[in-house]
């Protein structure tokens, strides 16, 4: 093993074995890189296609899987809403099997001229995607992550390097037979797609190591799982922060529309990264539209932690901490609090928020316009639900993540933010005095 290839973290505290193992992998994972970096889109499209194919002929087998990892799970204590991250039911793998085709269908960055100009001495150039190369994801709980990720790598001619959480290992390695039948029907490397063959976490430490063989890597799970990577690892990091997101209720707020946007995005999916977890209401609507929307969410089975304000309107409702203004709860649990109009929302939001998602209800458009921008957040949303957040919604195919990041890519992560681009200058015999 070279100087390049061995993990510096390996050497006298990890189990020398699993550095060889992991090596090799990275080694592996650079060479399918470079094919891939140069195949044909049609040969991405038919891998994505086959692979599609295949996660829906493998879905008994993909589903046995996932049944025995949320067993394990449930009886290791996992909360509701990790467990709802974990499972997979038919309509999930169809999901996933759909995303596949969604990815194929997108236009292929790599090669792609992102802008171009001519010099004065004749000189032409262009700025031209091409792939980052080796992608090492770190991911916890869900397992069609293993889809979206490896799709979304191949798509962007990126090889990918998987490390699923113990909790989701048996549906991650299930998922990933069927990714590689789709490989090998296009006729490219299995190495393109890898899964770390172990659970243990030193294998996480000997990722954030392996300079030389991984370019970026991207952590996808709890704050304690980012917080280490972003330590760790000697490889740039595309992060993905807490989701601690709020839904602001203007003045000029419709009502009805309020009701249904705050329930929608507490309540659809209370696990995911783009749920709503705190609730802003303007003081001037604070008596007609409060209560409704309060009680909305308490009767739909979610617990309200509010202000005094708040607590007024419910006996229901619970009184807020500090801490629970900047608790990502993943979970039927809301903070709620009122607010004297946009610019006491926006200062809340810079306080408490994670920079994911932010959404304004209001029919004034001066109101949407000062918290769009003043809301400095991966994403702001005015009158629609913060569960849009996600990369199938915004038309990705899929998403490896959401960056609150600002370098490189930041929301929703598809095809295109996995690529980087060079300068290609074309000329006819120039020559610089």
């Amino acid at each position: 093993m070279t100087a390049l290839s061995r993990p510096a973290a390996a050497v006298g505290t990890l189990p020398v074995e699993m550095a060889v193992e992991m090596a090799e992998m990275g080694a592996a994972a650079r060479a399918a890189a470079a094919v891939l970096a140069t195949a044909g889109t049609d040969a991405k499209n038919r891998a994505l296609k086959a692979a599609a194919a295949a996660v829906r002929a493998a879905a008994p087998a993909i589903l046995a899987a996932n049944a025995t990892d949320v067993a394990a799970g449930r009886a290791a204590g996992l909360s509701a809403a990790m467990l709802d991250r974990l499972a997979l039911d038919d309509r999930r793998v169809a999901a996933m099997a759909r995303g596949l085709e969604e990815v194929a269908a997108l236009p292929d960055p790599i090669g792609a001229t992102i802008a171009q100009w001519t010099r004065p001495n004749g000189l032409a150039i262009a700025r031209v995607r091409v792939p980052l190369g080796v992608i090492g994801i770190i991911f916890e709980s869900r397992p069609n992550v293993t889809a979206d990720a490896a799709g979304l790598c191949l798509k962007s001619g990126n090889a990918a390097v998987l490390r699923p959480g113990s909790e989701s290992f048996r549906s991650s390695r299930a998922i990933l037979a069927a990714l590689h039948e789709g490989l090998a029907e296009a006729g490219l490397p299995a190495a393109a797609i890898q899964m770390v063959p172990t659970a243990d976490r030193a294998a996480v430490g000997i990722m954030l190591g392996m300079t030389g063989l991984i370019d970026v890597i991207v952590p996808r799970g709890g704050r304690g799982l980012i917080e280490r990577v972003v330590a760790e690892s000697r490889i740039p990091v595309i992060r993905h922060l807490d989701g601690n997101c709020h839904v602001y209720v203007d003045g000029a707020a419709d009502l009805a529309m309020a009701r249904a946007i705050v329930l929608n995005a507490k309540m659809r999916r209370t696990g995911v990264c783009g749920a709503a977890e705190t609730l802003l209401v303007d003081r001037k609507v604070a008596a007609t539209h409060l209560p409704l929307i309060v009680r909305d969410l308490l009767d739909a089975g979610c617990a309200v932690r509010g202000d005094a304000a708040v607590r007024a309107v419910d006996p229901r409702v619970t009184a807020a901490t500090e801490a629970d203004w900047t608790t990502e709860y993943l979970d039927a649990v809301i903070a709620a609090r009122v607010v004297d109009g946009v610019e006491a929302a926006i200062a809340h939001i810079e306080r408490y928020g994670s920079h994911h998602t932010d959404a304004i209800v209001t029919a004034d458009a001066d109101a949407a316009r000062r918290f769009i921008a003043g809301v400095d957040s991966a994403v702001v949303l005015h009158n629609a639900s913060t569960q849009f957040t996600d990369g199938g919604e915004f038309g990705m195919g899929a998403e490896i993540g959401i960056s609150t990041d600002k370098l490189h890519a930041r929301g929703p992560v598809g095809a295109e933010q996995l690529t980087s681009y060079k300068y290609v200058v074309r000329g006819t015999g120039q020559i610089r005095p």
